[in-house]
């Protein structure tokens, strides 16, 4: 990942604070024994950058890797968030060097100055991926995967077809929805989608592909055809699950009237992509003094997987698409051309190479000098991404350090046994997470008219929540109904996903498969099968998820 962008997820996640978390304790305010607790145990990142072709326009259509699937923790802490590794995206807007691409009102034009003079970084991003999220509702060991993009210059971010990424119980407001459910097989729920059993090390692959479902538009706003589109590969799912409607990215230069900036969202430009991190945000920490003064923290176990040969692999076959990938022959066949099997091409795939970052980590701020002595990360054969290991490994697991001495203006990493007993550290145990409130929706607005054509149904998943969803007609989903779209156009899109839905299968390699390692599970659970007479042109959308 850029720095500009690795600087602006700083700017980002320091934003995002537990609702019950508690400064950092200065030494002089503890006694010995007495345990504190706060939730910047830990920050940081652990990163890669990707080389890009020499074409780097012609190359903007699509980006996509494999990104290893595995419990970071194992059990289900309460107000933990760690990202696996994931990408960003961001418009192409290189041609401006000057001038604001946040309107003033916006929550990065107000308040991070910094970002200036164009606030490109922080205009519009499509991002998610695997992880832990401090908003999860509902936790269950691994992680889960979410979408997520910022249309609108980080006032609000899209993380499902009805709700933000975590921020809110209570579904999006009906003008702000913008992912459009597109796969008929599988459910979307707003806590993000959880995986079978312990995928200790697997992988999942992801792309984002720029697609043309629709025409561009010349009206009020100026519309470009860019749905950025989400495929998945996993053991038992493959293809794409869901897309961002154009217009989430174009209506924020009408409603801010600032014309400028028509045409440079993600619905118009060539997406930017660099390499990826784990974004190491909200992690517990207690701390304590010993009878000389000198304070000790501890954090939350964090493993990783570690293979036969004492690897962990963490992201391969990182890759970016032109439009000869996919969207040449997708946008023919939308136009009565032949079909398209929805494989993403080789001759439009540009395979990069990947170069480590150097890793950081700070407690509260308080730099950690010494963690590199445990492991660093590496590119293995095969221009495999991952982390190599300076200490014996356990039950084929690596961790990393969980005590830290103070010593001075940094932290040290100590063993269990260097921790004095008198701190009370070793025996404190973090809160576990428990189910939170419900997701829910609407009856009305735009959830009801013209509303689903069959259900209730409902699922239990394998995070021990209970999802109800309904079937709706592809057009009539509640996304679309923001948009005052002829009945022409929204007849010509319906016809076209119905002749996806009866050509895409679910068990086709979109991707090509991984160079290395196996795939892993999502929850069979997700999986549904459309109600007769709706086999094509009909999508389930997930109205409520709650705890059982």
């Amino acid at each position: 990942m850029k720095s500009v962008l690795l600087a602006t997820i700083v700017l980002i996640v320091l934003q995002w604070t537990c609702e019950d978390a508690e400064s950092a304790t200065s030494p002089k305010d503890m006694e010995v024994g007495v345990v504190t607790a706060h939730s910047q145990g830990l920050h940081g990142y652990i990163g890669y950058s990707a080389s890009r072709p020499e074409d780097r326009v012609a190359y903007s259509a699509g980006m996509g890797f494999y990104a290893a699937v595995w419990p970071l923790i194992d059990k289900p802490i309460a107000h933990f968030q760690i990202g696996l590794p994931s990408a960003w995206i961001t418009p192409n807007n290189s041609d401006n060097k000057d001038k604001p691409l946040a309107p003033i009102g916006t929550l990065a034009r107000d308040n991070w100055p910094e970002r200036g003079p164009t606030w490109d970084s922080v205009f519009q991003t499509v991002e998610g991926g695997l992880g832990y999220w401090a908003g999860n509702h509902f936790r269950y060991g691994p992680p889960k995967f979410s979408m997520n993009a910022t249309p609108q210059c980080y006032d609000y971010e899209v993380g499902s077809p009805g709700w933000s990424f975590f921020y809110s119980n209570e579904a999006l407001p009906d003008n702000r929805l913008g992912i459009a459910q597109l796969s008929n097989r599988l459910l979307i729920p707003p806590d993000a989608l959880p995986f079978e059993g312990n995928p200790n090390g697997k992988f999942l692959g992801y792309t984002y592909m720029a697609l043309p479902f629709t025409e561009p538009t010349t009206g009020d706003p100026p519309t470009g055809d860019q749905a950025w589109t989400c495929f998945l590969i996993s053991a038992n799912f493959k293809g794409p699950i869901a897309y961002y409607i154009p217009e989430t990215w174009s209506k924020i230069g009408k409603l801010f009237n600032y014309p400028f900036i028509y045409g440079r969202g993600l619905d118009a430009r060539p997406g930017n992509m660099g390499g990826g991190a784990m974004e190491i945000n909200t992690v517990p920490c207690f701390e304590a003094q010993d009878s000389k003064g000198i304070v000790y923290s501890k954090i939350p176990r964090l493993q990783f997987p570690v293979d036969d040969k004492g690897r962990t692999l963490l992201v391969q076959d990182v890759t970016y698409y032109s439009k000869a990938a996919l969207y040449d022959a997708f946008k023919a066949w939308r136009d009565g051309g032949p079909s398209c099997s929805g494989r993403f091409e080789r001759e439009g795939a540009w395979r990069a190479t990947l170069t480590t970052h150097k890793t950081r980590y700070d407690q509260a701020g308080t730099r950690i000098t010494d963690a590199d002595k445990t492991f660093d990360t590496k590119v293995y054969e095969n221009n495999v991404w991952g982390l190599e290991w300076f200490v014996d490994n356990v039950d084929k697991k690596g961790f990393f350090p969980q005590y830290f001495r103070r010593e001075g203006d940094h932290l040290v990493v100590v063993s269990e046994s260097d921790v004095p007993a008198e701190t009370n550290l070793l025996s404190q145990e973090f809160r576990l997470a428990q189910p939170g409130a419900p997701y829910t929706s609407p009856k009305g607005g735009v959830w009801g008219n013209p509303g689903p054509a069959k259900g209730p149904f409902q699922v239990k998943l394998a995070d021990g929540s209970l999802v109800t969803y309904y079937w709706y007609r592809f057009v009539d989903q509640p996304s679309f109904q923001q948009y005052d779209w002829s009945e022409t156009k929204k007849a010509k899109l319906q016809a076209f996903i119905e002749k996806i839905h009866a050509h895409w299968p679910i068990d086709r390699d979109y991707m090509d498969p991984p160079t290395m390692g196996k795939l892993a599970e999502l929850d069979p659970a997700l999986f549904v099968t459309p109600p007769k007479g709706m086999e094509v042109g009909y999508v389930p959308i997930v109205t409520r998820q709650e705890a059982v």
